[in-house]
């Protein structure tokens, strides 16, 4: 029973907490308190006098400023609500009084009422009448008996004189299997809470939840015991032929089903020589010319990058540029960056042959300009950086920031992995990664092809390259196989004890 793993269970655990904690809090909203409650709150207790104790400076007009007994008034906003689960009627409210319910404000003296219902709750104010039992005397105020469905309210609205604000307010009355309670809401200058409590206590049920599932992943010290990831960075066409040769030895040992623990990441489509290797399409790379910092050329037209990688101009002053010889430095005939130039920026031809082993010096007098080939991107790139009026080509990432060389932009656009489908700017490839027919399902090389394709797209942002699983990259990626192409080996393994990186 493979799914019987620790990762499996707490998943399953953290998902049977989340959803009892879910169904919880949902009847706690719905269920909890039972019992039939009115619940009270001041929503408003402010000074409307210039005499009021704690009530702060104000400015008054009118009736307020000119009726004597209004010096030390206050307005209180009171709201009664039913807040439990059930409807109050009004044979519900206790007591051999006429009235149902009593609010008393300590310290002061009733002077005035108003009532107000929400709008579509109107028929509650036929119950608020002299008849039904609404009353004041001193500092105390007698509430009819009304009926409240569930989440029902009115509001009322006091004139009280002689006493401070914030001062005591009281609601009580008897309700049948219920009460009158004080309850908590917004006031008016409150700043409104985020959740509710039950939503509280569901949002701490599911973070520990999720924590405590993190943890333990966080914790352990490996997803895959036993697994390690090589990886041989060499050039792409011999990465290509690595993994069908790998393959097809595979095959013939017939020692276990499947295909050997083996990937090549390629820049560009395969040649057709190597039917049995399937591919999928992970990123658009892009790449860019360099040229060194004492030509200031910063831009060059397809024709003139052609007519340069021909022989066909042998100093930067044809081009506007200084009195310095043109030195090419390029890579191998295996390289997928060479293999792109030719395809994408030299429309379909090669470069001239190499000239030189040292890139210094012409050894093949009959070539017209010097060039010569080197075994990496880092060498190119240094190289470059170092002579005058060389020229060369690498990675995007890898070309940005060095000292002695810049980028070129092409047809007027900056190398940039962003926009391309708009750009148009051509030195640019899909980056391949190659299996030897389809792996298992449950094999590393599957889950690190899924990995590249689901969480490791912001990996692949942050190197400089456009992901295809995204809406850009998918319509980039989608473009015709103009021609052959290369591979990078990445060997992942079960058994292998040791890693590597390039």
């Amino acid at each position: 029973m493979d799914w019987l793993s620790a990762e499996n269970t707490i998943a399953v655990l953290t998902a049977v907490l989340g959803l009892a904690a879910t169904v919880g809090a949902l009847w706690y909203e719905r269920r909890v308190p039972r019992r039939k409650r009115i619940g009270y709150r001041v929503q408003l207790d402010t000074a409307i006098g210039d005499n009021v104790r704690t009530g702060g400076a104000n400015a008054r007009l009118g009736l307020f400023d000119e009726t004597p007994e209004m010096s030390d008034a206050t307005l209180v906003l009171l709201r009664v609500e039913n807040d439990g689960s059930q409807a109050v009627s009004d044979a519900d409210y206790s007591g051999r009084a006429l009235h149902g319910l009593t609010a008393v404000f300590t310290g002061r003296t009733v002077r005035g009422l108003a009532v107000t219902a929400p709008s579509g709750d109107d028929h509650l104010m036929e119950h608020f009448t002299a008849a039904a039992g609404l009353r004041y005397e001193g500092s105390t105020l007698h509430i009819p008996r009304v009926p409240l469905n569930r989440g029902q309210h009115y509001k009322l609205l006091v004139l009280l004189t002689g006493g401070p604000v914030g001062g005591e307010v009281t609601l009580f009355g008897g309700i049948q299997a219920g009460d009158v309670q004080p309850n908590r809401s917004t006031t008016v200058d409150d700043k409104p809470p985020l959740l509710s409590r039950p939503a509280q206590l569901l949002t701490v049920l599911l973070t520990l939840s999720v924590v405590t599932f993190a943890s333990i992943i966080v914790l352990r010290e490996d997803d895959c015991p036993g697994s390690a990831i090589t990886v041989s960075a060499h050039g792409s066409a011999a990465g290509v032929r690595e993994l069908d040769d790998a393959g097809r030895k595979f095959a013939r040992e017939k020692r276990r089903k499947g295909a050997p623990a083996l990937l090549a990441f390629s820049d560009g489509p395969k040649s057709d020589g190597f039917p049995r290797l399937a591919e999928t399409r992970v990123a658009v790379s892009v790449f860019a010319l360099v040229l060194n910092d004492h030509v200031p050329v910063r831009n060059l037209t397809l024709p003139q990058v052609r007519r340069i990688y021909r022989g066909d101009v042998r100093n930067w002053k044809e081009l506007g540029g200084p009195d310095l010889p043109v030195v090419l430095v390029s890579r191998g005939s295996s390289s997928g960056t060479r293999d792109t130039l030719q395809r994408r920026v030299l429309g379909g031809t090669f470069e001239i042959k190499a000239s030189s082993n040292d890139c210094l010096g012409k050894d093949d007098p009959s070539v017209p300009v010097t060039r010569c080939e080197l075994d990496s991107t880092d060498q190119v790139l240094d190289t470059v950086g170092r002579i005058p009026g060389a020229i060369g080509y690498g990675e995007l990432r890898a070309a940005s920031g060095l000292k002695g060389l810049h980028r070129l932009g092409l047809e007027g656009h900056a190398p940039s992995a962003e926009h391309l489908e708009r750009s148009g700017y051509p030195y640019r490839e899909i980056e391949y990664a190659y299996t030897y027919g389809l792996p298992p399902g449950d094999s590393l090389a599957a889950g690190f092809l899924a990995y590249a394709r689901g969480t490791g797209l912001d990996v692949i942002r942050t190197h400089g390259h456009l992901p295809c699983a995204t809406p850009e990259g998918l319509r980039v990626c989608a473009e015709g196989r103009p021609g052959g192409g290369a591979g990078t080996p990445l060997s992942p393994s079960s058994e292998s004890s040791h890693s590597g990186g390039s």
